[in-house]
């Protein structure tokens, strides 16, 4: 059971820690409202994540099924979500500059990206396929793989975030805060390329 532990946790640390729209919005969080308000974003993410790992275990034959079919309405939701975070973060201002910020993350905001992530949806199907479906007791590595996921996740994703944090420290002008934000909407943008081309 140690192996298989060990390998739940190395086949989700490796999801956790990709960069990916999640990981880039924790870090942009971090960055422009510091690691409290980011760290909501964080547990949203994870919660919903480790809810995609147990749905996708316990329904993974008939999801496998459908998933094919639903995949690209996931991926257009997806883009659109994406693509309006791109352009809320081109529109936030500096902390600094104004008392009025932007919406600031919250778990729901994290949950709903999460949810929305096809990425996040075929991780965590193969995740199951691995580690549940042909476990002796498939109930039991299910509820091990999702919380596995939930920790991982959040260590994934926070560290993320902590990295935006220390970033944030070195944003105290309007310039610096502007070239940061249209890098992480630029990379946000690419993220969506990157799904319609992959």
């Amino acid at each position: 059971m140690e192996l298989q532990l060990l390998a739940m946790v190395s086949f989700a640390f490796v999801g956790a820690i990709s960069p990916g729209p999640v990981n880039l919005i924790a870090s942009h969080s971090a960055a422009q409202y510091g690691i409290r308000p980011a760290f909501q974003h964080v547990m949203g993410a994870s919660i919903a994540y480790a809810l995609v790992v147990l749905i996708s275990g316990l329904l993974l034959q008939s999801i496998g099924k459908l998933l094919p079919q639903i995949a690209i309405y996931m991926q257009i939701g997806a883009s659109l979500f994406l693509l309006y975070l791109a352009y809320q973060i081109l529109r936030s201002t500096h902390r600094t500059q104004s008392n009025q910020l932007t919406k600031t993350p919250n778990m729901t905001s994290g949950a709903a990206l999460q949810l929305l992530n096809p990425k996040a949806w075929l991780v965590a199907m193969s995740g199951a396929s691995l580690f549940v479906i042909n476990a002796a007791q498939p109930r039991q590595a299910l509820l091990v793989f999702s919380l596995v996921s939930l920790v991982i996740c959040v260590l994934g994703v926070g560290s993320w975030a902590g990295a935006g944090h220390l970033i944030g420290k070195y944003l105290q002008s309007v310039r610096q805060q502007l070239i940061f934000n249209l890098s992480m909407a630029a990379l946000l943008c690419a993220s969506v390329l990157n799904m319609w081309i992959s």
